[in-house]
């Protein structure tokens, strides 16, 4: 095991009590030539080690050590090969770990024999992350989203690890059949509960479909922000809408989704979306759990892909966000992606020196018109103005604009316009005694007006 030196920053968390489980190890699996855990990545090693900390220290473990380990193939029984699991055993003793984070996917099997060898708790990268979702969740929504994705990886963990799970109780009588095993009362317990939350989910799908109808009844297109966790999604958010979002510098500081509207330069209003961050090899019980609250990002009319360009891992990050869009039926490279408007939003320049700032403008400026990325800092409102601006040419030039004059007297008339399309301009025309009004709307919505006011348009 190649080690890292300890930071610094374990000991303030121990010190300030955020830290009840003890110290923690932290290791990073490494097939010989076929990259981290196995998987083919574009990531460095020590990149997948660094992210395995972050994600240690979001749910405020105390990372005393963390290292890569090397192994020629994954063992079925423990994963890493005997030597290392001994020599790793050495070393959580030494430093009396209660948790070894292994940042891979474990089998039941493995994941109970390196807990027996190492006579601690071992959380596989699922486990990691569902712990994280855990703790950040704050509305009902979000609860029962990782309460399902929870016990879903819990019921593959029912082994018979423990002697008391193979007891037998219940039957009938001295000849009755053996009885109910404590492994399937708790398998049952768990579908049982699984069965409760799929319910309970099916109504805040409802729900947030209700939400989305009326929403598509008032002409205010959704713009989504998407990206990888720590990105600066919810920091982008806060600037755009002046609100209180929680922003921190951390690995999914933020679960829940939130909405508020945002007026752009020229007075058209948009609801802007901010949605759960992406990560590599993300759980697919995740998304299927999260598949409720991302339909925002399905349903949205322009998507902002933000990205930290500051970031060493900035490239494999778009491809692992690409990935997950793709899974909810996103391909930001397929023909679909030319009916939604898909914007780059390259962040965190401020951290970037000025050569590296005139290369990505270079960059940036090389791009077609309509996939060109926007430079902000989205901490020091840098970018922002020139943001608000794209955003709106590019949905009004799907947008169709329509002028028409109306009796004044014909008051359901301009009410329906105001509800259904973007009113740009209203004003009593003097010479015919008329109310004279420029309105913009999508498509739909235009052949729509077209249909009720034939008589009114000009």
């Amino acid at each position: 095991m190649e080690p890292r030196r300890r930071d610094t920053r374990s000991d303030l968390l121990t010190a300030s009590g955020a830290s009840a489980t003890g110290r923690a190890l932290v290791i990073e699996p490494v097939l010989r030539g076929g990259g981290a855990h196995g998987l083919t990545t574009e990531r460095s090693p020590a990149a997948k080690l660094d992210e395995a900390v972050g994600l240690a220290r979001a749910i405020d473990l105390d990372v005393g050590q963390s290292g890569i380990v090397t192994l020629n193939a994954p063992r079925p029984a423990t994963y890493l090969g005997k030597g290392k699991v001994e020599e790793m055993a050495g070393v959580v003793k030494t430093l009396e770990a209660g948790i070894v984070v292994m940042d891979c996917a474990l089998a039941p099997v493995q994941q109970r024999n390196l807990e027996k060898a190492w006579n601690a708790k071992v959380l596989d990268r699922t486990g990691l992350i569902l712990e994280i979702f855990g703790r950040r969740a704050r509305t009902r929504e979000g609860a029962l989203q990782v309460e399902h994705a929870h016990l879903t990886y819990q019921k593959s963990r029912l082994v018979r690890s423990w002697t008391h799970l193979e007891r037998q109780r219940g039957g009938f009588g001295f000849l009755g059949g053996p009885g109910e095993t404590q492994l399937e009362a708790d398998r049952r317990m768990i579908d049982e509960r699984l069965a409760k939350i799929e319910r309970e989910l099916a109504k805040v799908k409802r729900t947030r479909e209700l939400h989305r109808e009326s929403r598509r009844r008032v002409p205010y297109p959704i713009v989504a922000l998407v990206g990888y966790t720590n990105a600066g999604k919810s920091t982008l958010f806060n600037r755009m809408t002046r609100a209180k979002v929680l922003s921190a510098d951390m690995l999914f500081a933020t679960l829940d989704p939130t909405l508020r509207t945002v007026d752009l330069p020229h007075g058209a209003r948009v609801i802007l979306s901010d949605t759960v961050g992406f990560i590599s090899d993300l759980p697919t019980m995740l998304i299927a759990a999260f598949r409720a609250t991302l339909e925002e990002v399905i349903e949205a009319d322009v998507i902002l892909h933000v990205r930290d360009v500051a970031h060493d891992d900035a490239e494999a990050q778009l491809h692992d966000v690409e990935k997950v869009l793709q899974e909810l039926g996103i391909d930001p490279q397929g023909e679909a992606a030319h009916k939604r408007v898909l914007i780059e939003v390259w962040n965190k320049i401020d951290r970037l020196d000025a050569d590296a700032r005139v290369r990505l403008q270079n960059i940036a400026e090389r791009r077609p018109p309509n996939e060109r990325p926007v430079l902000v800092s989205a901490v020091m409102g840098e970018g922002i103005d020139a943001l608000n601006v794209i955003i709106e040419t590019r949905l009004s030039a799907g947008r169709v604009l329509i002028e028409l004059e109306l009796d004044p007297a014909d008051g359901a008339g301009v009410s329906w316009l105001h509800r259904h399309t973007e009113v740009l301009h209203k004003a009593l025309n003097d010479e015919s005694g008329r109310i004279a009004m420029t309105v913009r709307a999508d498509a739909d919505k235009a052949n729509a007006v077209r249909a009720k006011f034939a008589r009114a348009i000009l």
